[in-house]
């Protein structure tokens, strides 16, 4: 493969999985190739190619005979996504406060202000401002757990982010307003570069739970 290909290939699965993560491709949707090629812009090789990847991220299933789809969302899935992200973050968040240093901390508070400024637009337009908040929120979940000292500790942890983001997706169409999330964001924040692991771990699964019970609220059957 060249690196044009190659190219090709990222940029497809990237824009396959953001459509995917944000439910613009809907949860058991045929994945055809020619209708993909004719939305992306892209040749089928690399559409291919970026498929397959994200089989393998397990947001895409294929079937013999019948090819690509979106992956199903359930109420059991999410609750077992929960579950192995809530380890995996305090794992991470936990060494990342240990190994943590000033440059780590820098991080944080940036990824922090970009996303107050993001939900300030969210909130003065959520048509606009949702996927913008979310790549700024994917970013200060990032930086909190920057410093950890496993590789592969932090590319688990990724790949389960997706999955629980293509889920806490579903629940911005119904809003709790009576959640703060700036805030729960700010306590994190705090509790780590305070190098209180205990209580940003504490923090760090409350914050995920809400997400999940808002989620399982309007979770079609």
């Amino acid at each position: 493969m060249n690196i044009a290909q190659e190219t090709l290939s990222d940029r497809a699965h990237a824009m396959l999985r953001g459509d995917i993560v944000s439910g613009r491709l809907a949860p058991g949707s045929r994945l055809r190739i020619a209708q993909l090629s004719e939305t992306y812009g892209i040749g089928a090789s690399p559409l291919r190619e970026a498929l397959s990847k994200l089989t393998s991220e397990f947001l895409v299933l294929f079937e013999p005979q019948r090819g690509f789809s979106v992956a199903p969302v359930s109420a059991d899935e999410l609750r077992d996504i929960s579950r192995v992200r809530c380890e995996l973050e305090s794992e991470a968040l936990h060494r990342a406060i240990e190994a943590g240093d000033d440059a780590w901390e820098a991080g944080i508070v940036a990824a922090y202000y970009a996303l107050s400024k993001a939900d300030t637009r969210r909130k003065s337009d959520p048509s606009e401002g949702s996927d913008s908040w979310e790549d700024k929120n994917r970013t200060f979940h990032e930086a909190l757990v920057a410093a950890c000292d496993s590789p592969w500790l932090k590319r688990l942890r990724s790949l389960i982010y997706y999955q629980h983001e293509r889920y806490r997706r579903i629940s911005l169409t119904n809003p709790d307003p009576a959640r703060d999330l700036q805030a729960e964001h700010a306590a994190i924040m705090e509790a780590a570069l305070a190098r209180q692991a205990p209580e940003a771990i504490r923090l760090s699964k409350d914050h995920i739970d809400r997400t999940t019970q808002a989620v399982l609220k309007v979770l079609p059957a």
